[in-house]
């Protein structure tokens, strides 16, 4: 198996790294999907006409920061080699400001927007630097093997998180407790369960990047700028981040409003969208992991495209499911593309960015999974508004996204980009 790995890669390394992916995952599961956001919704802003909207608003400003410095953090982190020492930083805001959401109590809203906005800007930004290690860790020929064990453990996490969250929940309801005494709670949980399950990979990953000094003299404003206008000699991966917003548009439109299309469709109760996050987390996890070996056997581009056909068969099924059990396969579908597609995104990244440059270029992919965080659930939101709340239309439309991703994907060659990307090294030390 060490032939899979970079030279003076261990397999503990790895499993440190694949940790990452496991601590980080709760904080979506349970903050994002599952617990928090009805909570939000129902009790930080009392059931108010707009309190969906503060909730999407949040996360959007959040995504916005993101957005805004990942690339200047990436060319930062590149520059002085600090992609283990910003990675602290990030770990420990997010769990801190999840911690902080113990005190959002019925109408704590602007203690609880803060929280909110702040947590999920370090979960973002600590997203891109653990995915900018997977170069140094995996062979390029292993880029999905290694991918997929991060996001399958990933959702493994994200099943503790919850697993962890739901029974003290029962606890607290036998107890005869409410929601605004429980769910804080959770906070805390999720905030402990990061922290611990991060240090393996805080203690044991190795920074292998060396200081790039034509770097330091710019500043990380003038790096990115530098590198953007060099990035016409990477059109196979100025093509893929394109595509990335796309797909990731309609991606991240499920992630933020399945729960939502559940309850007003079919109508399903609190207990029903727990059972149903669990299994897509199974699902996922194993998409992830089988996909991973998969993606590095037929190839990059013909992975994503598979897994994309899949999210088109998804939605239609969704679309049209009469009743609740056709519902249940297509979310079911959705976790194994979810897993499948997340993975191989990062992988794909991975063998088309730099060697020099993998923070920076991993920071513009988050860039664009940002920018997509924002575009689908707002087009889905506005969808269903035009539509006077018609949810299936709704979805059908921001379906739309992942036929756009498939055209998009047409154009890019993963061998011809990796050695373009071999050559855009001396572009990156000032050339």
């Amino acid at each position: 198996m060490n032939d899979l790995f970079q030279p003076g890669v261990r397999r503990r390394e790895v499993w440190a790294w694949a940790m990452y992916d496991f601590a980080n995952s709760g904080y979506t599961t349970v903050v994002i999907t599952a617990v928090f956001s009805a909570y939000f919704v129902a009790a930080v802003a009392g059931n108010a006409p707009w309190a969906t909207f503060a909730w999407t608003l949040a996360l959007s400003v959040s995504y916005a920061l993101v957005m805004l410095t990942a690339p200047l953090i990436g060319a930062y982190a590149d520059a002085h080699a600090s992609k283990k020492k910003l990675l602290w930083l990030t770990t420990l805001g997010c769990a801190g400001f999840t911690a902080l959401l113990v005190f959002a109590a019925p109408g704590a809203l602007i203690l609880a927007i803060v929280a909110l906005v702040l947590s999920n800007y370090f979960f973002g930004t600590g997203e891109n630097l653990i995915a900018a290690f997977l170069p140094e860790l995996a062979r390029p020929r292993a880029l999905g093997r290694v991918s997929g064990w991060g996001w399958s453990l990933g959702y493994v996490g994200g099943l503790v998180s919850l697993g962890a969250s739901l029974a003290y929940i029962s606890w607290a309801q036998a107890q005869g407790q409410g929601a605004s005494d429980f769910v804080p709670v959770t906070m805390l949980i999720t905030a402990a369960i990061f922290m611990l399950a991060s240090l393996p990979t805080l203690t044991m990953l190795r920074e292998r990047a060396t200081p790039q000094p034509a770097q330091i003299a710019r500043n990380a404003w003038a790096q990115v700028r530098h590198t953007l206008g060099h990035l016409r000699q990477l059109p196979d991966l100025k093509r893929f981040l394109v595509c990335t917003v796309l797909y990731q548009a309609g991606i991240q439109a499920v992630i933020t409003l399945a729960a939502i299309y559940a309850s007003q469709v079919f109508h399903f109760t609190t207990q029903q969208t727990i059972l149903l996050v669990l299994l897509v987390n199974i699902t996922a996890a194993l998409g992830a992991f089988v996909f991973g070996h998969v993606q590095d056997r037929i190839g990059h581009v013909r992975a994503i495209a598979l897994t994309l056909a899949g999210w088109i068969v998804m939605v239609l099924l969704a679309w049209m499911a009469p009743d609740e059990r056709m519902f249940w396969v297509a979310a079911n579908l959705a976790g194994l593309c979810m897993g499948a597609s997340q993975s191989a995104g990062r992988a794909m990244v991975g063998l088309l960015a730099p060697p020099a440059q993998q923070a920076e270029f991993f920071g513009l992919w988050g860039l664009a999974v940002k920018l997509a965080s924002i575009l689908g659930p707002l087009t889905y939101g506005a969808a269903s508004w035009i539509t006077a709340g018609d949810h299936r239309q709704a979805l059908l439309i921001t379906g739309s996204y992942f036929v756009a991703g498939l055209w998009a994907l047409r154009g890019v060659q993963a061998a011809r980009g990796h050695r373009a990307a071999r050559r855009f090294a001396q572009v990156g030390q000032g050339a």
